[in-house]
């Protein structure tokens, strides 16, 4: 009988917890960043329940699952009949306009914003100017602090050629055209 005089004796009332943003910490979604989602979104529902029926996975796990030997058993077995298909089916998702626009919007071609960092256009700039194309050169250059060798160097220029802004920057600066003296195609005997 004393274990529970003293669990009795532990449940004492709290008053300085705020039981609102308690309540509306358990209960709550949280911000909806996808407008998709929260236009179809239903306050009463839970969780779970709203992605279903928006043909969403709450878990993974168990949407694709990695069938077990068990499982890859019972499925041999019971074959022939449509019980275990039976088990296994799911309610059909009523919102199936959300998945639609979600598949649309990530299909859509993205315009790729990369750039390099301002400390790095500047070595490689410092490099290009001084070295030119002799990119072993390059890497025994005192302010290669990173020992990048020779083939890093210029993988890091052929990135930094791929971008327009950056490049055509560059380009301006020195009085440059696109075609002065610049090919890709490297071979042994420039390196």
């Amino acid at each position: 009988m004393t274990k529970l005089r003293k669990q009795r004796r532990r449940k004492v009332y709290r008053h300085n917890v705020n039981r609102k943003r308690l309540r509306n910490k358990i209960h709550g979604v949280g911000k909806i960043s996808c407008k998709e989602i929260k236009s179809a979104w239903d306050q009463r529902k839970s969780i779970q329940t709203n992605l279903q029926e928006m043909g969403l996975s709450y878990d993974p796990n168990k949407t694709i699952k990695i069938p077990s030997n068990k499982q890859k058993l019972k499925v041999s077995i019971a074959s022939n009949d449509n019980e275990w298909e039976e088990e296994h089916m799911e309610a059909q998702p009523t919102k199936l306009h959300v998945v639609e626009s979600l598949e649309e919007d990530a299909r859509a071609p993205r315009v790729k914003m990369f750039r390099l960092p301002k400390g790095q256009v500047e070595w490689i700039t410092y490099l290009m100017d001084t070295y030119g194309k002799n990119y072993r050169a390059m890497a025994r250059d005192k302010k290669n602090y990173n020992q990048e060798t020779w083939k890093q160097i210029r993988a890091k220029i052929k990135r930094f050629k791929s971008i327009p802004e950056q490049y055509s920057e560059y380009l301006k600066a020195r009085n440059l055209n696109d075609g002065d003296g610049e090919s890709d195609d490297l071979s042994d005997d420039e390196v």
